[in-house]
């Protein structure tokens, strides 16, 4: 059992490493979370009818027409939120699925997140809030602002189980203002939606100065079979539920971010050790890896 569970991850591994045409260098992905959540996300590629592609055509889901046709009454409840300066980052170590967007300038406000209700965005936001409810395939979805010299570094999302979805709110409607997914690039525009895989390296940058926000939501990835969707359902649920982050005190808080601020106090440790001397930091780093990956071969 455990070779063969050494070989999914060994496979699965090195098909996300060398998924897409944008890659990182073989140490950096060794230690990205999208290589520990490779076993997962290969069998979401495996058993979905979506083809392997940076963008997904938009008329793939068509019951995310109500959004685009509402726009403009979803955009002004996202100005309004923003005047209010709601849209914001997470207030101290309750966001580990964002935290790191934060520093660069990154702001959102959450609408839905896998279940987890948030009662501020329905008191300040009922008719987006409202609209994404009759859409069960949005599992998650929050108003996301990238102000004027901001930018997300180059990344990968950490789970295939859904497709991510941008509907331009309030944008320059300038190609300073892009998308960059396996190196193709996309400018977002006033109304206009696009689909992207998220898994596959991105990043983001704001060169004009004019805000963007636009509607994010995450689409729950097409399975052909009712098994495999079951399975993603509850993985979701499990995983992504526990890192549910609030907007305000009001909101509720996951597991996974209750416990954050106790993770990023030893990685600030980590950093601390890298600053003094950086070979002994990779020392460190990769003895640690390989312990964990012992333990957990050896306890299989």
């Amino acid at each position: 059992m455990r070779w063969f569970v050494l070989l999914w991850f060994v496979g699965s591994a090195a098909y996300v490493f060398r998924r897409g045409d944008v890659r990182f260098g073989f140490w950096r992905q060794l230690s990205d979370h999208s290589t520990f959540m490779a076993p997962v996300n290969c069998l979401c590629y495996l058993f979905s009818p979506l083809k392997s592609a940076p963008y997904i055509e938009s008329g793939t889901f068509s019951e995310l027409e109500p959004l685009r046709a509402n726009w403009t009454r979803i955009r002004d409840e996202a100005l309004a939120v923003d005047a209010a300066e709601k849209i914001a980052a997470a207030n101290g170590f309750n966001d580990i699925g964002f935290n790191s967007f934060f520093k660069t300038g990154w702001r959102r406000f959450y609408l839905k997140w896998y279940d987890a209700p948030h009662p501020s965005a329905a008191a300040l936001c009922p008719f987006t809030t409202g609209l994404l409810q009759q859409i069960p395939t949005v599992k998650a979805a929050m108003f996301a602002q990238l102000p004027p010299g901001a930018s997300l570094v180059r990344h990968r999302d950490p789970y295939a189980g859904s497709v991510r979805y941008h509907l331009g709110l309030v944008t320059p409607n300038d190609p300073g203002c892009y998308i960059d997914v396996d190196g193709r690039k996309y400018y977002w525009r006033d109304g206009e939606a696009v689909l992207f895989d998220e898994t596959y390296i991105h990043y983001a940058k704001n060169e004009t100065d004019v805000s963007r926000i636009v509607l994010f939501c995450d689409i729950e990835r097409p399975m052909r079979f009712a098994w495999a969707a079951a399975l993603n359902r509850t993985f979701a649920k499990i995983l992504l539920r526990a890192a549910t982050s609030p907007n305000d005190e009001g909101d509720r808080t996951g597991a996974l971010n209750r416990g954050f601020k106790y993770i990023y106090a030893v990685r600030r440790v980590g950093k601390r050790l890298k600053a003094w001397h950086r070979p002994t930091y990779y020392v460190a780093k990769w003895v640690l890896f390989g312990s964990v990956a012992f333990i957990v071969f050896y306890a299989l």
